[in-house]
């Protein structure tokens, strides 16, 4: 989107991100890649944001109006209604045109300045614009992941109630010989209860995550592909807050907008210098022969007045302010106490940075040591479940022990999937924190990405006052069609992590 410190090498890591599942995925699929593709075009606070952006382009224009010439035409028509009784020479009907022409040449400096703090803020809303794209990605990063992870939890869910009603089943028929007892009999039916009730929660869980997806992205989820590696992710805590502090927008941003908050306390101390400028004005009366105005020439004979005036005038004005009541002060410490505050608030970006950096990188290899865990204990577990439905059918464990270890086969299956999921989802925060997570890194597409300079360069220069842009209309997607989501899971949904 906007230019940044990147390399060649970078990019070609970054577009690896996304553009393998691309290419993996068959035909009728949704690809991460995809799904930021949508996001990007239709989501509407990225599309409200760069309508903002537009909005901050035209302050140069506005600024730049401040400093060029203005070219003022009135007219009047005046139709005497009751002449004054004294006067002789009062018209009757009046026509009256003027026109002033006024050029700027010193304003003390708020034009000039006011012109680099409204670019200084264009800088500012584009870096701004960086961070509403990696937000919504990774929202939607988020959203996607989230599918995934509650569409296998379904699945695992679904499956255990299957693997309870066939135990159910089966220890009534044991019961039924006298090889168990009621109480056995109960803690099936028991855990067949509450296995329905979890199934019933994580088919709410995906409805929720599914709605949520389609919030941001326009379009209903249909069987998602895994996402692929993500590349770049950095070594440790402190070289993804370096990255974070020469790359992240919302630094850029912040400091931007401390830059413009200086030119405005130069720009509000011009109003106690002198303004000069140059004029020109020119005058048109026309008495349409109602001037009653007469004289005698030297020989005695009457001649009318004249019933049309001209004038035309030039020159330089210079305003040298002495007292203004004290609003230029007030003006001047008002926009220091700004320029205060966003010094502050620079440093406030700064530090909120630098801790989503290291919580994020906290959070990234916490999942990775869970996802180490959570195979150890998918692992164990169905090793375990086996043994004691083995030992089991001889006699030496009860019903309540396998219920036990379905339980926790269960538990170690969906703490999997959600540690991957959370995995990513921290991996790809980390990327967004350090500023490597916009439209750019992604690979969106060839042609699809949103310049800002464009309309930047396209209104910066424009001078005519009549020059406007249609009429706006809405360029994100409405979901008002989309039809409500249920808990299907595609067939071909594994349900072993």
């Amino acid at each position: 989107m906007t230019a940044k410190h990147q390399s060649g090498g970078r990019r070609a890591v970054a577009a690896l991100l996304l553009l393998t599942s691309a290419l993996a995925a068959p035909a009728g699929a949704e690809t991460l890649q995809g799904a930021l593709a949508k996001a990007y075009a239709s989501n509407p606070t990225l599309t409200g944001a760069r309508a903002g952006q537009r909005a901050t382009d035209e302050g140069v224009a506005i600024q730049k109006a401040s400093g060029r010439p203005a070219l003022n035409l009135s007219g009047t028509y005046e139709e005497s209604i009751l002449k004054p009784t004294i006067s002789f020479t009062s018209p009757q009907r009046t026509v009256n045109a003027q026109t002033q022409l006024s050029v700027p040449i010193y304003a003390g400096g708020q034009v000039r300045n006011g012109i680099k703090a409204a670019k200084t803020r264009v800088d500012a809303g584009q870096a701004q614009l960086r961070g509403t794209e990696m937000s919504i990605f990774s929202q939607t990063v988020a959203a996607y992941m989230d599918v995934i992870r509650d569409t296998a939890i379904v699945s695992l869910n679904r499956a255990n109630v299957r693997v309870l009603e066939v135990n159910l089943q089966a220890t009534n028929d044991r019961f039924e010989v006298g090889d168990v007892t009621r109480t056995d009999v109960a803690q099936s039916q028991s855990r067949l209860a509450l296995a329905r009730s979890d199934l019933q929660t994580s088919e709410a869980n995906l409805i929720t995550s599914k709605e949520n997806y389609i919030a941001l992205v326009g379009e209903a989820p249909d069987n998602l592909e895994p996402p692929p590696q993500l590349p770049g992710l950095p070594a440790d805590p402190d070289s993804a807050v370096q990255v974070a502090l020469r790359d992240n927008p919302d630094i850029l941003a912040a400091n931007k907008q401390r830059e413009a908050r200086a030119y405005d306390v130069k720009a509000a101390k011009g109003a106690v210098l002198p303004q000069v400028s140059a004029y020109t004005q020119a005058g048109y009366t026309n008495y349409l022969h109602s001037l009653n105005s007469s004289a005698q020439d030297a020989n005695g004979n009457i001649i009318e007045g004249p019933q049309i005036n001209k004038q035309a005038a030039a020159g330089v004005q210079i305003s040298i302010p002495l007292y203004q009541g004290g609003r230029p002060g007030a003006q001047v410490r008002q926009n220091q106490a700004l320029e205060a505050q966003a010094i502050e608030q620079a440093i406030e970006t700064e530090r909120g940075v630098i801790a989503q950096t290291r919580a994020s990188y906290a959070s990234w290899q916490a999942s990775l040591e869970t996802i180490k865990s959570a195979e150890n204990a998918v692992s164990a577990s169905s090793l375990s479940l086996e043994g004691v439905r083995a030992e089991n059918s001889v006699g030496s464990r009860t019903i309540l022990d396998i219920l036990d270890a379905e339980q926790e086969a269960l538990r170690a299956r969906v703490q999997l999937v959600s540690a991957r999921r959370n995995a990513y989802v921290a991996g790809f925060s980390l990327l967004a924190s350090m500023g490597h997570a916009e439209a750019d890194d992604l690979n969106l597409g060839a042609g699809a990405l949103y310049d800002p300079m464009v309309n930047y360069k396209r209104v910066r220069g424009k001078w005519f006052d009549w020059d406007f842009d249609p009429a706006p209309r809405p360029v994100a997607t409405r979901t008002v069609d989309t039809p409500a989501q249920n808990a299907n899971v595609p067939a071909a949904t594994t349900q072993q992590p």
